[in-house]
């Protein structure tokens, strides 16, 4: 049986696979914009862009992964709820190097803190919209859905990548 958070195989759409010092980033692309990031972990192949939309996602993680104050311009389609894409735009807004609490969060969007954390665990564009710098009240939180493991671990190396989270 697969661990929590460990996929048995590729979401639909991916059109490459980029190595990371923390597992891998599945790119999935609508033909026109950037649907979904998704984590995968350690051991997943590499599968180079298929398409110049994928390669330009690829080329722009890769300078985050160099240099985490990189500004992504993507075309991007996130899909979720009204709530979801107010949370999303929030995210966005936060600094690198800086992470916000769940409830901070939730303060600034009139919503619950709670409502947050899910619309944190739904995003499909992790990294380009930075989930990972929205930390729980008592510490780094769980992260994609996930309260331990390699999915955990990542959000972790993406804060001390930033500077925002103690080695």
């Amino acid at each position: 049986m697969p661990k929590p958070g460990y996929p048995q195989q590729l979401e639909p759409g991916v059109c490459a696979v980029l190595p990371t010092p923390f597992g891998a980033l599945g790119i999935a692309t609508t033909g026109e914009a950037i649907a979904g990031i998704h984590f995968l972990p350690p051991g997943t192949p590499e599968q180079p862009p298929r398409h110049a939309l994928a390669e330009m996602a690829w080329e722009q993680l890769s300078r985050y992964l160099a240099d985490p104050h990189w500004l992504f311009d993507l075309p991007l389609a996130p899909r979720g709820t009204d709530h979801q894409l107010r949370v999303w735009n929030e995210i966005r807004r936060i600094p690198c190097g800086e992470v916000r609490r769940y409830g901070e969060l939730s303060s600034s969007i009139r919503s619950a803190a709670r409502a947050v954390g899910q619309a944190c665990g739904a995003n499909p564009l992790p990294v380009v919209v930075p989930c990972h710098r929205v930390v729980s009240a008592s510490g780094l939180g769980g992260f994609a859905n996930a309260r331990d493991g390699f999915l955990v671990d990542t959000k972790r190396w993406l804060l001390q990548h930033e500077g925002a989270w103690p080695r």
